[in-house]
């Protein structure tokens, strides 16, 4: 299996497709705002400078320093992250 530009090493967008169950998957640009909000909802988002971007429809995953996030594409084509799933990118597809 080639690893594919930006996408983690044995990682394909036919394998993102597979695993996360979207037929639409793609990596999109991580030059965006990104942001995490840790703790309850009226917490201040903490910006997060992610390498890698992977959207799913209306979610998201998010790569920064080997730390996968979920969060929502909005309109703008900001993400706004909730949850975090450690260095598990697998994990993360399957919590989609």
């Amino acid at each position: 299996m080639n690893p594919e530009p930006g996408l983690p090493a044995g990682w394909t967008v036919e394998r993102l497709r597979a695993v996360s169950g979207d037929r639409a998957a793609v990596p999109i640009s991580p030059d965006r705002p990104v942001s995490v909000v840790v703790g309850p909802p009226d917490s201040e988002p903490t910006a997060l400078r992610p390498d890698l971007v992977l959207a799913f429809g209306g979610l998201c995953l998010v790569r920064e320093d080997d730390e996968w996030y979920m969060g929502s594409l909005n309109d703008d084509g900001s993400v706004i992250c909730w949850a975090g799933y450690g260095d598990n990118l697998e994990e993360a597809l399957r919590g989609l």
